[in-house]
């Protein structure tokens, strides 16, 4: 048997084995505990792979496996929906890495292009790759071919054949003879055939998907670091510089409007525009992340087309390019500002502090552009702008938003805008303690209903599966059993409060 066949064999026990896991792992849901163990179960089916038969994993996506288990521990640890959202993506993003680039190549060191392809590729592989490794890498004519074996399995099949017609005479008589005897047979063949069905759906759908991955990383074509590419279509300086050069001509202006109203002061406002500063400040927010998240791909498009035959315009094109980001920090400096008035004003939430990480992040890429992409080393963007998005991820879990809302709104109760206690009763886990803290210094209708709300959604349930465990949830059920008479004696009866 040939080695490539052996190891598809080797893929497609292990993606049984994991098939199998993940039906009694992650059929429980809301996910939690579960997922961890099923992520760090398929890092360690990838080891044992290169254990049992003669492959190195040499490539730099290997390194990727690490995050992988971190974000799916981040799924146990934060109980937001957004935030598991995030790290769920984040997962998926490190395995089509792993799977692109485990075996060969590189990941610091590579464009956009390969790392769409890596995404489309696990994409694909995940869907379809079960089908070449059954069909196409497992030789199962050279199997077939093995006669001891073969002679085996056809005695064995043939004896079986035999027996059968035996067992159920027999059994029958045995059945009719002894009445245990027989509510022991008729419970072993009492099936669920619904039950049988659902679970061996979702072993199919896991060994299936495994199958897929284990392939990519194994059995693909060895992939070589990238090399820099080019293009047919390009512009020279005078062209890109005169482009780059209206854009800065017009965040300039911009610039100079906001020095001059915006971090002029209220008066400046109110007298010129008829608008409170707080209005000022909410208008204008989302349009200047989309401003700074466009620029982006902007200036990255405009390095790829430019003409790099003369140093001159190279030169002439990094000069403009810095420009540009000073000018871009200047309006994300505008735009944080007027978050921190818009949440003074209406308070926070989730879109608006989710979107303020995301300009923190685009701050992280801008800075990594003039250090990477102007220097000369653009191939290595990519893998820097994933790094950042990781760091940003991470630290968003440790700062536990849903929390920092609750806590940041409930410090605003003499605002002009008043707390919305519906809207924070109907964050995750995440948010529960805080909230309980915060109770006290609610009005009383507020504190009512939330208290109300809260035991509605978080008092502990019946039975906990232990693998769906959650440290948020947890949390959450722990501070409510801790003051459930407290809540009790301050909730409105069922029927004022809000229901589901």
């Amino acid at each position: 048997m040939k080695p490539t066949s052996k190891l598809a064999l080797t893929i497609l026990f292990a993606s049984l084995i994991l098939g199998l896991l993940g039906d009694v792992l992650l059929r429980a849901t809301p996910w939690g505990l579960n997922a961890v163990l099923w992520i760090v179960a398929l890092a360690l089916s990838i080891a044992a792979v290169t254990q049992w038969q003669p492959i190195d994993l040499t490539g730099g996506g290997r390194w990727l496996l690490l995050p992988a288990v971190l974000f799916a521990a981040g799924l146990a640890w934060r109980d937001s929906f957004t935030l598991q959202a995030c790290n769920f993506l984040a997962v998926l993003i490190a395995l089509a890495l792993v799977a692109y680039r485990g075996r060969r190549g590189q990941v610091r060191v590579a464009g956009l292009i390969d790392y769409t392809a890596a995404l489309i590729a696990a994409g694909v592989n995940a869907c379809f790759g079960a089908l070449s490794l059954v069909f196409g890498d497992v030789q199962w004519s050279a199997i077939a071919a093995r006669r001891e074996r073969s002679r085996q399995v056809v005695a064995v099949s043939t004896g079986l054949l035999i027996a059968l017609p035996l067992l159920i005479v027999f059994g029958g008589l045995l059945v009719s003879a002894d009445a245990v005897f027989q509510s022991l047979v008729e419970n072993l063949f009492d099936w669920d055939i619904d039950a049988i069905f659902s679970h061996a759906f979702t072993i199919g759908v896991w060994s299936w998907l495994v199958a897929g991955f284990l392939r990519q990383t194994f059995l693909t074509k060895d992939i070589t670091s990238p090399t820099s590419t080019s293009t047919s279509f390009s512009l020279g300086a005078v062209e890109i510089g005169t482009a780059l050069g209206a854009l800065n001509v017009l965040f300039l202006v911009f610039v100079l409007v906001q020095f001059r109203y915006f971090f002029g002061g209220a008066d400046a406002i109110r007298t010129t525009i008829n608008l409170t500063y707080s209005e000022y400040a909410r208008r204008g927010f989302f349009e200047l992340v989309q401003v700074a998240a466009l620029a982006l791909p902007t200036l990255l498009l405009a390095h790829h087309l430019l003409k790099k035959d003369r140093p001159s315009g190279v030169r002439s094109f990094n000069v403009l390019a810095a420009i540009t980001i000073g000018l871009l920090f200047i309006i994300m400096i505008s735009a944080v500002l007027r978050m921190k008035l818009y949440t003074d004003e209406f308070g926070l939430t989730e879109l608006r502090l989710y979107t303020t990480a995301f300009m923190g992040w685009l701050a992280l890429l801008f800075v990594w552009f003039g250090a990477t992409v102007l220097r000369g080393q653009r191939d290595r963007f990519v893998f820097g702008a994933l790094i950042a998005g990781f760091a940003v991820l991470l630290s968003l879990n440790t700062m536990n938003p849903d929390n920092l809302i609750v806590r940041t709104n409930a410090a605003r109760l003499n605002a002009p805008n008043p707390l919305d206690a519906d809207y924070l009763s109907d964050l995750s886990a995440d948010s529960v303690p805080a909230l309980i803290e915060t109770l006290p210094s609610l009005a009383e209708a507020d504190r009512c209903a939330v208290a109300a709300r809260v035991l509605q959604r978080w008092s502990p349930p019946a039975s906990i599966d232990p693998l769906t465990w959650n440290w948020s949830r947890s949390q959450a059920w722990q501070a409510v059993t801790t003051n459930q008479a407290y809540l009790q004696s301050i909730a409105c009866p069922q029927s004022e409060s809000r229901m589901d």
